[in-house]
């Protein structure tokens, strides 16, 4: 089974962090869950470490316990290019540009900078 590679930011990544990345599981606490039952396999073996360091190149499965077949999985790939414009958006070099680090759907309309400024 081809597994698809999921850039990560540093040189190593948690596996509980990786699994969320990956979109292998919605939250923390199923990752949680999902790893201490055993179900997830780091390259071909059991690993029930939260914790364990991931590098480029890893890979990771998660896997049917009554069956032992692969549901999902994701290699760990190389690390994203570092930001030129400091970490903001999609890279077009507006340094104010948020691009999608910007969500409108929750932008608060009536926020009044002034009011909260010199608190």
């Amino acid at each position: 089974m081809q597994l698809p590679e999921v850039p990560i930011r540093d040189g190593e990544i948690r596996l509980g962090q990786f699994i969320k990345l990956a979109n292998l599981v919605e939250t923390g606490g199923i990752a949680k869950e999902v790893i201490a039952s055993g179900a997830v396999l780091v390259n071909g073996e059991v690993d029930t470490r939260r914790g364990k360091v991931l590098r480029p190149g890893d890979e990771v499965q998660l896997i049917d316990l009554d069956s032992g077949e692969p549901m999902a999985g994701a290699t760990v790939g190389s690390m994203v290019a570092s930001d030129t414009n400091g970490g903001a958006g999609d890279h077009n070099g507006d340094p104010d540009d948020l691009g999608e680090y910007f969500d409108e759907a929750t932008a608060d309309d009536d926020f009044d900078p002034e009011k909260w400024r010199n608190m």
